[in-house]
């Protein structure tokens, strides 16, 4: 095939509506959302090979902020350049914060979503099964000898029962990938650049176009939080607001739940922006509405402007809390790929460095398992009480506290997305219908 190369060409109907699609059908966190991108752009439309897609992920995984946001970034910038970029990663978000938006405008002004949990009862397990077939496809492609087997095993008990941080078990990876490439690439080098089926090829990077991109990166990320501040003083909620989260985008490694703990911390106790207990609730709401999870920041935005006005109706406030909130959240992620794409993209064409590449992967698919085991546990009991045995984290579900309905909802789901070959939509409309019928009667 003829080789092409990353294109800046103009945006069309098909561009739009494959991102949409993306947008629609993230539900259900990081793994979810990677499942979804790799159904819609490598499978269904052949636009980026399996190679490409897994260097991006593997790159996308070393960063702080929404790694799933970053990969549809990464993504659309490989199709079709910065253009493409943005409009992946802006879609990719606009569902999110449109739904998220709604839900906080109605928690503040009637206190009620008691519906949002019947929703999120079907549409937890039905994620269940998104996270397995996501597994299972990754894997099946890159997992293809025992030692990536192996590592792919070691990475989900390094994460899983220890805890290790996302970047940690990546780079760890990565290093026992150049090493093992160096001494038996027989084994170590399981994907290559070269075996892309989609010939699209980087362009050699610019460092001055790299350069005018972090430049306009940091003006448009820190500029309106330095403007805030000189108008409103610092020390103003949306002072506060954009030197908070703009702080909290360079350490969210390993995603939102990484940082719940810390940031629930902050908002209720030094700034008082959220009672005790309203982050879960907004947790929640990110879970069952399509987006990264991490656009649980813009509920509590929402709510720490609408609580403290000022001369503004708590209405716009809180929406343009929620505003600066999601800016400052995401425009760094756009910021981290934008600039560096083009130089990791170049990396993938060095023979010494597949190694490294084949390794993350394999990590990676350890990774995605951890992230589904876990949140199949969390679903699909009431009660899970954690243990620790000689240093390792043990999840202990009480059975007696087993959700039957989310049982059988993950069956179904699992069903429907293996033997039925149904998209992730309808599987998640269909799983959130019965779950709100089933919290309605």
């Amino acid at each position: 095939m003829t080789e092409t190369t990353v294109t800046s060409g103009r945006i069309d109907g098909e561009d739009v509506r494959a991102w949409s699609t993306v947008a629609a059908n993230s539900f259900g966190g990081p793994a979810g959302q990677i499942a979804a991108m790799h159904d819609e752009i490598v499978e269904r439309r052949g636009w980026v090979a399996e190679s490409s897609f897994l260097h991006a992920l593997n790159y996308c995984m070393l960063l702080p902020g929404p790694e799933a946001q970053q990969l549809a970034t990464y993504l659309g910038w490989l199709t079709r350049g910065i253009k493409g970029g943005l409009l992946a990663g802006g879609l990719f978000i606009l569902p999110g914060f449109v739904s998220i938006l709604v839900l906080s405008v109605l928690d503040a002004g009637w206190g009620d979503v008691a519906w949002v949990e019947g929703i999120f009862r079907g549409v937890g397990p039905a994620v269940v099964a998104i996270v397995a077939q996501a597994v299972l496809r990754i894997g099946r492609r890159t997992v293809k000898k025992s030692t990536m087997l192996s590592i792919a095993a070691a990475s989900f008990v390094a994460i899983f029962f220890y805890e290790l941080p996302f970047p940690l078990i990546v780079l760890s990876a990565g290093l026992v990938g150049l090493a093992g490439a160096h001494y038996r690439p027989d084994v170590f080098v399981t994907v290559s650049a070269h075996d892309a089926p989609d010939g699209v090829v980087a362009p050699p990077p610019r460092w001055s176009q790299t350069a005018l991109v972090i430049i306009a990166g940091l003006a448009l990320w820190l500029g309106p939080v330095l403007i805030i501040g000189a108008v409103t003083g610092w020390g103003s909620v949306w002072s506060d607001i954009g030197v908070f989260f703009s702080q909290a985008a360079v350490v969210t490694f390993g995603g939102a739940y990484s940082v719940l703990a810390y940031m629930a911390q902050q908002a209720v106790e030094v700034y008082g922006w959220l009672e005790p207990g309203e982050m879960v609730d907004g947790l929640g709401l990110a879970e069952t509405t399509p987006g990264p999870l991490i656009q649980v920041t813009q509920f509590v935005g929402f709510l720490g402007a609408h609580r403290s006005p000022g001369t503004l109706s708590p209405l716009v406030a809180g929406t343009l809390g929620a505003v600066l909130t999601t800016w400052v959240t995401f425009v760094p992620s756009f910021l981290w790929i934008l600039a560096g794409a083009p130089h990791v993209e170049r990396l993938k064409n060095r023979p010494t460095l597949s190694g490294a590449l084949s390794t993350i992967t394999a990590a990676v698919v350890g990774v995605v398992l951890n992230l589904g085991v876990w949140f199949g546990v969390y679903t699909l009991f009431g009660e899970v009480v954690e243990r620790e045995w000689l240093g390792a984290r043990l999840l202990s579900p009480t059975l007696a506290t087993v959700d039957w309905l989310g049982v059988a909802i993950a069956v179904g789901a699992v069903w429907a997305l293996f033997r039925a070959r149904w998209r992730i939509l309808p599987v998640v409309v269909s799983a959130a219908a019965i779950g709100l019928l089933a919290g309605v009667l």
